[in-house]
């Protein structure tokens, strides 16, 4: 009892320095939105409604109290390449049940823009394409060219924590490490995620995730410092089952709620707290074979297609743009199936 104490001290402590006034923080708009964009192609084939759909390692991501109904440890991995391959995201996580009721997990998230090539001009004096003379006497033209290629590149780095407090509630929490690289600026991070997942009735799950819940500060090392605000995730799931068909059908939806002042940018806003929606469904036969349908918070259209084996998960997703190119992602979740790793 005593270590457990000594552990929540030390994260209340770092919460509070987190949000502290004395760090002469400014709420950014859009600083996290990296982290916004979700992880396994399955829960994105449903349109990200999936804070209470399931009980994965993803979950790690989604709403980490999930991670309580897991009893083998998971491995997952995705990747995709956005609008025309200039957007690379990856996502690794591994997550392990232990004891009756606990599990942890970790998660790792790399959005990044590689290659952007960074002019120069020869003269800044001069106007483009006008004549000069260099140092070697020889006449040339004023004109822009690649001096060098930098990366935007964001990390976000999560412990997760689920713990069961009976059979029909769990809760769980994240502490997530975040590091943000523009060309030769770099920033880094931290904060915390609280989330929990309620069994009222039959079948009905019910999920809240507060991410960045004490703001997660952002310092760069150009002495400027961001907040990343809180955003409320709350949702439900239900699933069905449809014995003639010998398949379940699973239906979702959330809500990302923000309070960055999104306004017209949102599906709705009350001020500056703003509401995006999601919905989604999933049909899985015998067990085998999955097919998906849904509207993400931009109120995309999104699809997916799962293949469900003893040991292995083979997702993909499609989501439609209306301005940029569609997205297709492809993600890959393995269970370590054995006895020996089986929760106690």
């Amino acid at each position: 009892m005593k270590k457990e104490r000594n552990v929540a001290a030390v994260f209340l402590l770092v919460a509070f320095c987190s949000s502290s006034p004395l760090f002469a923080a400014e709420m950014a708009k859009y600083a996290g939105e990296f982290m916004s964009t979700g992880v396994g192609a399955r829960a994105l084939g449903m349109g990200g409604a999936y804070v209470a759909a399931g009980g994965d390692v993803t979950y790690g991501y989604w709403n980490p109290a999930g991670l309580s109904q897991m009893n083998f440890p998971e491995l997952a991995a995705m990747h995709s390449e956005r609008f025309a391959g200039v957007v690379n995201y990856d996502y690794l996580a591994f997550s392990l049940p232990f004891r009756q009721k606990e599990t942890i997990a970790l998660s790792a998230i790399r959005l990044g823009v590689d290659d952007i090539p960074i002019s120069a001009i020869p003269r800044s004096d001069l106007q483009v394409d006008a004549p000069y003379v260099d140092q070697d006497g020889a006449v040339r033209v004023n004109r822009p060219y690649v001096d060098r290629y930098v990366s935007d590149a964001e990390y976000a780095f999560y412990f997760s924590y689920a713990r069961t407090y009976n059979s029909a509630f769990a809760f769980g929490a994240n502490a997530k490490f975040v590091r943000k690289g523009v060309g030769d600026n770099s920033a880094w991070g931290i904060g915390f995620d609280v989330g929990a997942i309620w069994n009222p009735w039959r079948q009905l799950m019910v999920g809240m995730n507060i991410q960045d819940i004490t703001t997660t500060l952002l310092a760069w090392d150009t002495g400027r410092k961001e907040l990343i605000a809180p955003t409320a995730k709350p949702g439900v799931a239900y699933p069905f089952r449809l014995p003639f068909l010998h398949s379940r059908l699973l239906l979702a939806s959330d809500v990302d709620i923000r309070f960055e002042g999104r306004r017209q940018a949102a599906q709705a806003h009350i001020g500056a707290v703003s509401f995006d929606f999601r919905l989604g469904g999933e049909i899985s036969f015998y067990e085998i074979i999955a097919l998906r349908l849904g509207r993400d918070d931009l109120g995309n259209f999104t699809a997916g297609a799962g293949l469900i084996l003893s040991r292995l998960n083979i997702d993909y997703a499609f989501s439609q743009h209306t301005e940029l190119e569609d997205t297709h992602r492809i993600s890959l979740r393995i269970r370590l199936e054995e006895k020996r790793f089986a929760r106690k």
